[in-house]
């Protein structure tokens, strides 16, 4: 009878200790952005973001539960290029539909190479680029009921984008990172980051050094941090150049306050775009 009770205890421990499994139904997805596009057109699918709240993506390592979640979700939402390594590792054993968002998109390769990366992964932040992510997901998602609804808001934040920053006195923006190249690109503004395309990156005091030299010629006034990585280094730049700080949010993960405050997507790039036409001073 005693090992019966043990045998029986042994094997409960197993069964706790192991990945819960996802499920064919379930849509996992790599960090928030694409958590975003897919519960707002697919209300009623169970949606799970791999990345934490108030985490940052880039340094995402993935628990044995979470592999076990991408292995027997129905769809798996990720970012190729060294974007997130142990997501792209786990993506490989994973039984259902795999979406490298990625995939077809026209990609830029500056600041790849130094960072570990391929391609700069940054596409969300462009809402034209992001509209053709949110229809790759909607062609993955179990039966999609708002995707013209989302592609519609997407369609009206890039119009607000063009006209906002249509006419500025400068086009410089000096960010923490470089994550907002596609975003630069798309409205004809000129990204000078302080480090590259991973925020955790730091550079060295000749780099420091280039950088306060470059963000002095642009007459920048503003120098953007993010709020899921320290500001030591943007506040340092500003105070080297006597200019302010502001947030330019890449919209990696949203922080427990934020989603208290019923943040998302769309807000943040609303927040994105007042704090740009300020900083750039903008008609």
């Amino acid at each position: 009878m005693l090992s019966r009770i043990v045998l029986i205890l042994i094997v409960a421990g197993l069964v706790g200790c192991s990945p819960a499994a996802a499920g064919p139904n379930t849509v996992v997805a790599a960090f928030y952005p694409l958590a975003f596009a897919a519960q707002t057109m697919s209300p009623s699918a169970k949606v799970e973001n791999l990345t934490p709240p108030g985490a940052e993506p880039h340094d995402l390592e993935l628990t044995p539960r979470a592999v076990g979640r991408i292995e027997t979700a129905g769809v798996v939402l990720y970012l190729s290029h060294g974007f997130q390594p142990a997501v792209s590792d786990a993506v490989k054993s994973a039984k259902g539909r795999a979406v490298d968002i990625l995939q077809g998109l026209p990609l830029h390769s500056a600041h790849a190479q130094e960072a570990g990366l391929t391609a700069d992964p940054h596409v969300w932040l462009d809402p034209v680029l992001f509209q053709r992510i949110v229809r790759r997901i909607a062609g993955a998602l179990p039966k999609p009921a708002h995707t013209a609804d989302l592609i519609a808001e997407l369609r009206k934040l890039h119009r607000d984008y063009r006209r906002g920053l249509a006419d500025c006195a400068r086009k410089d923006i000096v960010t923490s990172h470089a994550a907002f190249g596609y975003l630069a690109q798309r409205y004809g503004l000129h990204q000078v980051p302080i480090t590259g395309l991973t925020p955790e990156s730091e550079p060295t005091p000749k780099q420091l050094a280039h950088v306060v030299t470059l963000v002095r010629r642009t007459h920048a006034t503003t120098v953007f941090f993010e709020r899921l990585v320290s500001p030591r280094l943007a506040e340092t730049v500003a105070r080297e150049v006597g200019a302010r700080t502001a947030v330019l949010d890449p919209i990696e993960g949203l922080t427990p306050p934020e989603q208290a405050h019923g943040e998302n997507y769309l807000t943040l790039m609303r927040e994105n775009l007042a704090a740009l036409r300020k900083a750039l001073t903008c008609r």
